[in-house]
């Protein structure tokens, strides 16, 4: 059956599959058919089958940005705006930043929009997503964490932030359905408990970061609480724990001290 061309009925469709957000995919779906039917209907077949809607549409809005998304490429999430907003107010006008496992590119790109003169550098050890996020503008490097970065931004970063895998192993099949489905566990899977990735990231940032500069991670649950000794005992002060508006934690912040 053709999928319905008007808004209305295709946000029943959508509605009545699940989709929590029915109206809003409905409008963009039809806005990216641009009134070809044959090409809706192959669009909506698509995101009936729980194909993430950025991938479908090549784009997602981010802090009031509209980021481009290639199929294959972590989907940047709402969840993660106040992160990289928290970040920009961190990152000084002519200052220097990394944004680890950039994916999309979209919280760097939330950078470089509020601080056109900063340098923001930025990772990822997925091919597709480092060729996505420089299709986004982004100075990106392939490969893990810090290692493929320039050596020269070594002691000279303002402000590290990141959306690293920090999913309990264990946990990952908690995760909607279609999730794992279509993106990569790489994208998810922090290790048993979830802080395997975070741990060397507060490690190994002590590296990049100037003293007074700061690092910005996401997390959830009780990691941040797991995280305290190792924040303490690497230096790192003014921690801070990152909630939303329901309180629940969505990551850390927390600045090198200039002791260490």
């Amino acid at each position: 059956m053709p999928a319905p061309n008007d808004l209305v009925a295709l946000a029943a469709l959508l509605s009545g599959a699940g989709f929590v957000a029915a109206e809003e995919e409905a409008d963009e779906l039809l806005d990216c058919a641009a009134g070809d039917d044959e090409l809706l209907d192959s669009l909506v077949g698509r995101r009936l089958t729980g194909e993430p809607l950025a991938w479908i549409t090549g784009r997602v809005w981010f802090c009031g940005l509209e980021i481009r998304v290639d199929p294959g490429v972590y989907v940047p999430r709402w969840q993660s705006v106040p992160l990289a907003r928290r970040a920009a107010e961190r990152l000084p006008t002519n200052g220097v930043a990394i944004d680890l496992c950039t994916g999309a590119g979209a919280v760097a790109v939330t950078l470089i929009t509020d601080h056109p003169d900063a340098r923001v550098a930025a990772s990822d050890i997925d091919e597709r997503a480092v060729a996505c996020a420089d299709a986004n503008g982004v100075e990106v490097y392939c490969g893990d964490l810090f290692a493929p970065l320039p050596l020269t931004l070594e002691g000279r970063v303002d402000v590290v932030v990141g959306v690293v895998p920090y999913v309990p192993t264990l946990a990952l099949a908690l995760l909607p359905r279609d999730t794992l489905a279509f993106e990569s566990p790489l994208s998810y899977d922090g290790g048993r408990d979830g802080t395997e990735i975070l741990r060397r990231v507060l490690t190994e940032s002590l590296r990049f970061l100037r003293r007074g500069g700061a690092l910005l991670l996401e997390l959830g649950g009780e990691q941040a609480d797991a995280l305290g000794d190792d924040l303490a005992r690497l230096g790192y002060i003014d921690v801070t724990v990152l909630v939303d508006e329901d309180d629940d934690v969505r990551g850390i912040e927390a600045t090198l001290g200039e002791q260490g």
